[in-house]
């Protein structure tokens, strides 16, 4: 069965979708039924929500001045043994809410002057969101749709979206298939991430930036690990290589340790550590990239799920 052959059936509010039913939706492809068991990201097909609200601390040309609407998903296909939201990334954490729920809250939010509508860790519940975005662009939401994930998507989820996402919030977090395994579980991951980025960029073509903001795109994250500054230098020049400035690069310091993370993770990045990263970004000649200010690695920055 092809899985990107979608069926659906009405039942009511809710959605019968068949790619949940054999599910590979991630790099995991583990093929797992989710109406009647969970696979890795510990989830059933049923959407659960964990919170939904104005962000104001993404990336200026997604948040602007009135903040990102944006969605929280419970639960995570990757697993990132340092992962700051481990209360939702974990387990079914949340509200379970319907598709046509979901699309209440993205009118919901438009309503409140968001800039566009940010599905964070996404990557599960893929086919879900296209339902409900349909669903929501047929009674007037006219926002871009941002796609906030952690890169572990498969080639056919991401092309499945073609048309309904806008804009694409990646993330490119392990470079060497080592690191992927030691702290994601996941060797396959910058295989994984490398063809997802590719069809992100495929899609959206080049920036389109208007009055400040993102409306077509893809920004890739690089989150600095503290003791990992040779692989993220390793990541950027990858990405700087391969796309140039056809993509926003964002160069994060914000890493913040949790509770019972192995050294060297229990620590935050350094300033020094910080600035080898961008002076090399500079070095490079990157032009469309996002850097922090200091002081960005709290809880405080952390919403309490």
């Amino acid at each position: 069965m092809s899985i990107m052959s979608t069926e659906k059936i009405e039942r009511g509010q809710s959605v019968y979708i068949s790619e949940y039913s054999e599910c590979r939706l991630c790099g995991r492809s583990c093929g797992v039924d989710r109406y009647k068991n969970v696979g890795f990201c510990n989830m059933p097909a049923d959407i659960y929500i964990s919170y939904y609200y104005l962000h104001q601390w993404e990336e200026p040309i997604i948040s602007g001045t009135r903040g990102s609407g944006t969605v929280f998903f419970a639960g995570c296909s990757l697993g990132c043994i340092f992962c700051q939201n481990r209360k939702i990334s974990r387990g079914r954490n949340g509200k379970e809410v319907t598709t046509d729920e979901l699309a209440d809250i993205m009118l919901e939010l438009s309503g409140r002057g968001a800039h566009n509508i940010n599905f964070v860790t996404p990557t599960h519940y893929s086919p879900s969101i296209k339902a409900a975005v349909s669903a929501a662009r047929s009674r007037g939401l006219d926002i871009p749709i941002v796609y906030n994930t952690g890169s572990y998507d498969s080639i056919e989820a991401l092309r499945a979206l073609c048309g309904t996402v806008d804009v694409y919030l990646a993330d490119l977090k392990f470079y060497l298939p080592k690191t992927a395994r030691a702290l994601a579980f996941s060797e396959n991951y910058p295989m994984i991430a490398k063809g997802a980025i590719d069809e992100m960029v495929r899609q959206t073509g080049e920036p389109v930036i208007e009055e400040g903001l993102m409306r077509r795109g893809v920004i890739v994250r690089i989150l600095l690990l503290p003791e990992h500054i040779a692989e993220a230098k390793l990541t950027l020049k990858y990405l700087y290589s391969r796309y140039g400035d056809k993509i926003y690069i964002s160069l994060m310091n914000q890493y913040t340790p949790m509770k019972d993370v192995p050294p060297p993770l229990d620590r935050p990045v350094t300033r020094e550590e910080y600035r080898q990263l961008t002076d090399y970004a500079e070095r490079l000649g990157v032009k469309n990239c996002f850097v922090q200010e200091w002081g960005t690695a709290s809880e405080s920055f952390i919403p309490d799920f």
